[in-house]
């Protein structure tokens, strides 16, 4: 029985990395628990598990305590679009969050050099600029008690630019396995002080039986299984292969969204063309440039 070639494998597992990244959006609709107790729940899960590892704590050892810290306040920020994120689930719907996520290039594009130190790049401005038509059909194509869902997606995208840009300046030379831990606990521990303030108790609030069992689905299926899988697929495959493989995350979601919560009958077809649009410039963009060089 033959075995498939490694850049084969890898690429199958980066995708269904992203089918389960995808499913996220699909969790947070069913899940009943609001935003901040379910992100709290996720954050926490996650964190004890990694706390557990013994690898964890050889690669915290390493690390100095200042770049300690700035992962744990990465942290921070990962929790706040996490929060967002499935509050625009909660106002709008899974289909509306996942398409504000594909504007996470758009914010990196004017977000990245200003953390990274590099100069603009006219070409990514460009494309942040394409992708102004799609958005407006978005918007018009969505009904208007779900405009504080776009509002509060559109938020969670620029939150996505600024760890993911943190990330890229400060990732290297930590074990992906710690710095990840660090920066779940440190997400957790801000979601925990907030609950100390008036009117947040809820988040420590028991989910029910069936909101426990998506939670671990959640927590262990859908971010600590794509994430270790991902860290493997990653050593076979090229940057360009990858940008690809993650754009495709907003598609896999719209689809299953239609297919397990029948949203389709709740947006007009200019969302779609929005969206299309949208993901257009998204797919060109790493096209474009790998062509130019």
């Amino acid at each position: 029985m033959s075995t498939l070639p490694g850049a084969t494998k890898a690429w199958l597992q980066i995708h269904f990395c992203v089918v389960l990244w995808g499913f996220t959006a699909i969790l947070g609709k069913l899940i009943e628990l609001a935003a901040l107790p379910l992100v709290w729940w996720r954050m926490t899960l996650v964190a004890a598990v990694l706390l557990l590892a013994p690898r964890f704590w050889r690669g915290v050892r390493r690390i100095a305590r200042r770049q300690s810290a700035i992962y744990v306040g990465i942290g921070v920020i990962v929790a706040l679009h996490w929060v967002t994120f499935y509050g625009s689930v909660k106002l709008a719907n899974a289909s509306v969050a996942a398409t504000c996520m594909a504007l996470c290039p758009v914010f990196i594009a004017f977000v990245e050099p200003f953390v990274v130190g590099r100069p603009f790049r006219g070409r990514e401005l460009v494309f942040a600029l394409a992708v102004v038509p799609g958005v407006a059909l978005v918007v018009g194509g969505t009904p208007a008690h779900m405009g504080p869902g776009i509002v509060v997606g559109v938020s969670s995208a620029f939150l996505v630019a600024i760890f993911a840009s943190l990330n890229k300046r400060f990732i290297s030379g930590g074990d992906p396995l710690a710095v990840t831990g660090l920066e779940m606990s440190g997400g957790a521990l801000f979601l925990t002080l907030l609950a100390l303030l008036p009117d947040t108790a809820g988040v420590f609030a028991l989910p029910d039986a069936r909101d426990a069992l998506l939670l671990i689905v959640l927590a262990l299926g859908c971010t600590l299984l794509p994430f270790a899988l991902s860290l493997v697929a990653l050593r076979h495959l090229s940057a360009f292969a990858t940008t690809l493989a993650v754009n495709m995350e907003p598609v896999y979601a719209i689809v299953l969204a239609i297919a397990l919560l029948g949203e389709q009958h709740e947006l007009d077809p200019g969302f779609y063309l929005g969206v299309a649009i949208i993901l257009v410039v998204v797919f060109s963009q790493p096209l474009i440039m790998r062509v130019r060089r």
